[in-house]
């Protein structure tokens, strides 16, 4: 659950944000995001249905003043998933799925928004040893 995830070369990426409604918190969706990724994991994983990895961050208020041109900080809370998948066409199966629905719903009832966006890799690398 919480080791290193390898990622091939050509894979699709999903970029997922999730906005918080007001007064909720991490916490608050813990359960349901724990319970959405395992059934991804275990259902659509690999063969099954296409997806090699993913990864949920907590947006923290930082906003890099070197990185950014035009930076404004975000005002709502919320949270990013990235997951990797064989191809877009699989990942759309598996979210149309009831099954995927289901826990996915479950998340949508603590959020105010959520967009996601897909991304083909152009480039990965890591440092020379």
């Amino acid at each position: 659950m919480f080791e290193a995830v390898s990622i091939p070369f050509g894979a699709k990426m999903l970029f997922n944000t999730l906005k918080l409604k007001p007064g909720v918190d991490m916490s608050d969706v813990e359960l349901a995001l724990g319970e959405m990724c395992n059934v991804v994991k275990n259902t659509y994983g690999g063969e099954k249905g296409g997806f090699i990895a993913g990864q949920v961050f907590k947006f923290t208020g930082f906003v890099s003043g070197e990185g950014s041109l035009k930076a404004k900080l975000p005002e709502e809370d919320h949270i990013a998933i990235v997951t990797y998948w064989h191809s877009f066409e699989e990942h759309e199966k598996s979210h149309a799925d009831e099954t995927f629905r289901s826990k996915f719903s479950a998340l949508m009832e603590m959020c105010s928004e959520a967009d996601e966006i897909g991304y083909e890799m152009l480039w990965q690398g890591e440092p020379e040893p």
